[in-house]
């Protein structure tokens, strides 16, 4: 009998390539050393104080929660891994699980669907301390037309399996009673959160975001590690080295940013000549984007575009290359881009993967593409 995951991978082929990557230990290594630098500066008071002021005020709301699957997302280049962005509610971590066991690492797999679990354990205990965690629900806005929504099943399956009710919700899906919300007539305890909206500022989100002010319900990942991690603009002190100065940051750490995150800067429409005449060297982006919408290589910019840019507070990283990797598909070799995304939990990894495309930016779409394991050289 098909599991779920057979028939997300019979469905949905464009999420899993047959292939696997191998990477150099001291690439892996960087990677690690970068994620725990970054982790260090992003977690200064002076820093974190700042980011939290600068969001909205929900951002603000206590919480012991850390945030589940953070996303250091990496190119490989020549001169060693370079941090393209960090993102909050990673997709694709359990998908990657299933995929270890499928091509044969089931000591792998299994050792990380522990570690999912776990995790989601420890933000409750985190939140909640010995309080019996009894529900969970798994929310996105029209969860069944998200691209990732298969993921969703996988999540919901594996909660189960391990003792704690869980249902797949939209946010119109809840109702409010007084600081409780409920969900098919049942109290929530934790929302395992993949929404986009950040901060909760849509009408259709608002009575998440008043419960969890409330502390009525755990939100993993929440609006504060969004501000403290996931804002965009964060890159550009990680990468300057007179702000890493002035937080006294220590100088093997300032090392791994400097040889680790490309330089980011703010998009100033007062410096528009300047960007225009070098944008082949620049990626650009909105501080607050997700899954490449709306950011653009510079050498593919029109000059309408460019104006919008301007006028969007993005910010500009410079262009780190992928990696490119030989792939068989249909019994022919392909060549094939490659980010790296490190899930990373309390600041450490736990699991590295590979998505493999063609064209621009990561797709899904490219035949042979997709999610793909790595594994030491």
């Amino acid at each position: 009998m098909k599991t779920t995951f057979d028939q997300i991978a019979a469905r949905q082929p464009q999420l899993f390539s047959a292939a696997e990557i191998r990477v150099e230990p001291a690439q892996l290594a960087a990677m690690a050393a970068i994620v725990d630098a970054c982790e260090t500066v992003l977690a200064l008071p002076a820093l974190r104080d700042a980011a939290l002021a600068a969001a909205p005020a929900i951002a603000r709301v206590p919480t012991a929660a850390r945030g589940v699957f953070m996303g250091y997302d990496f190119h490989l280049t020549v001169d060693g891994p370079k941090l393209i962005e960090i993102n909050t509610n990673a997709g694709g971590g359990l998908l990657n699980a299933y995929l270890l066991a499928a091509r044969g690492h089931a000591d792998a797999a299994a050792a990380f669907v522990a570690e999912i679990v776990a995790m989601f354990r420890a933000e409750w205990r985190l939140a909640r301390g010995a309080a019996p965690l009894t529900r969970i629900a798994i929310v996105d806005e029209a969860p069944a037309g998200q691209f990732l929504a298969p993921e969703f099943e996988l999540f919901r399956e594996l909660f189960v399996a391990h003792g704690i009710a869980a249902a797949i919700a939209d946010p119109a899906d809840f109702v409010r009673a007084g600081d409780r919300l409920l969900l098919a007539g049942e109290p929530v305890d934790l929302i395992y959160n993949r929404l986009t909206d950040f901060y909760l500022e849509t009408p259709v989100d608002r009575d998440i975001a008043a419960v969890f002010a409330a502390g009525g319900v755990v939100l993993t990942p929440h609006p504060a590690v969004h501000a403290t991690h996931a804002d965009k603009r964060h890159l550009m002190t990680l990468s300057d080295p007179q702000k890493l100065a002035d937080l006294t940051v220590d100088r093997q750490i300032q090392a791994i940013l400097q040889a680790g995150v490309p330089r980011t800067i703010a998009v100033d429409p007062g410096d528009a000549e300047a960007l225009w005449a070098g944008r082949k060297r620049w990626f650009f982006k909105p501080p607050a984007g997700f899954g490449s919408r709306a950011a653009y290589r510079g050498d593919k910019l029109t000059r309408r575009v460019f104006d919008e840019i301007l006028a969007g507070h993005y910010i500009a990283q410079e262009i780190a290359p992928p990696s490119e990797h030989e792939v068989i598909v249909n019994g022919q070799a392909q060549t094939m881009k490659a980010d790296f995304r490190c899930y990373v939990y309390a600041g450490r990894i736990q699991c590295v993967a590979a998505r493999l495309y063609q064209g621009q930016t990561t797709n899904f779409r490219t035949p042979g593409g997709g999610f793909a394991p790595v594994f030491a050289a």
